[in-house]
């Protein structure tokens, strides 16, 4: 199993520029392969940023988890992240998502209905864009018609933010896999990592061709009621959202902070090897302690077990 960890800084996540080419120094240093960057509503916009710090930091892959579809058009993501990854020499990985309801509608205005719906039509316009095809793709929510000039740019790899089944299916049947987040081993083992491999299969692709990337909050330190703690607040929110929420009951777990790997170096190297016992392809482990040497110590073990 490939571990690659969540941009944070200070154990919050954060695009800010000079703070994020600062940290993605330390982690290609440090030896890790790929640095995962979500984008937050109020955040700065991931796709610059990581072209930016591209230019800065010249080895690391970049991966986005993910970007919201509701807020730009296919063309419009196709541009920007074939531009990135000519900026980058192909080291970006984009991950995609439809966020939750309370953002689309509450902030955007836009409707949340019919979301499996929604990014079939999206994907039918963003993958031949990003394959440099011509799009012709009609539909209820998007439409998508022309091609991109941006020649001898590889496409990066898109993953979908899965977990229901349906959203699995699409994922499994058309990308390259799917990235999760507040989904523990069993549910992974039973239900997300069979079912997009099950989808792959039934369109004629392999098992293989498709990968389970698990996002889970990670803390190495003998003080596990404090890390607790800080978990319930940074990760309170993720109790209310009906998919994540969704997850968690799968799992048998109460709260969010459940879902968080937290204990002595033994303790979450047994549960990150639950992980690989579950069929998980990659794990991304997002260091969310505000003690410094909580975070070192994080990070070497992800390193260790890298290795």
């Amino acid at each position: 199993m490939e571990i690659s960890i969540m941009h944070t800084v200070d154990g919050r996540k954060t695009l800010h520029l000079d703070e994020y080419i600062a940290a993605l120094r330390t982690f290609d240093e440090e030896g890790f392969g790929r640095v995962w960057s979500t984008q937050m509503p109020r955040d700065p916009d991931a796709l610059t940023v990581l072209a930016l710090a591209g230019r800065e930091v010249p080895r690391i892959e970049f991966a986005t988890g993910v970007l919201p579809i509701q807020t730009q058009l296919p063309m419009n993501l196709a541009q920007r992240a074939l531009t990135v990854n000519a900026v980058t020499d192909g080291r970006l990985t984009l991950g995609i998502g439809l966020t939750h309801k309370v953002v689309t509608e509450g902030m955007w205005g836009i409707p949340y209905e019919r979301g499996v719906r929604r990014m079939s039509e999206y994907l039918d316009g963003l993958l031949p864009l990003l394959e440099q095809k011509m799009a012709d793709a009609t539909g209820d929510f998007t439409t998508t018609r022309g091609d991109m000039s941006l020649t001898d740019v590889p496409a990066p790899p898109v993953y979908l933010a899965a977990l229901g089944p349906q959203m699995l299916k699409l994922a499994g049947r058309r990308t390259a896999g799917t990235v999760t987040w507040m989904t523990g081993p069993k549910t992974l083992r039973d239900h997300i990592v069979p079912g997009l491999r099950a989808a792959a299969e039934s369109a004629g692709r392999s098992a293989s061709d498709v990968r389970t990337i698990a996002f889970l909050p990670v803390a190495v330190t003998d003080d596990v009621e404090t890390s607790k703690a800080t978990a319930a607040k940074q990760f309170a929110m993720y109790n209310a959202l009906p998919s994540y929420r969704a997850m968690l009951d799968r799992e048998g777990y109460d709260t969010p902070v459940d879902a968080a790997v937290v204990g002595d170096e033994k303790t979450v190297a047994a549960r990150i090897t639950e992980l690989v016992d579950a069929g998980v392809d990659e794990y991304v482990g997002i260091v969310f302690d505000r003690d410094a040497k909580v975070r070192d110590r994080t990070r070497a073990l992800l390193r260790s077990l890298a290795g």
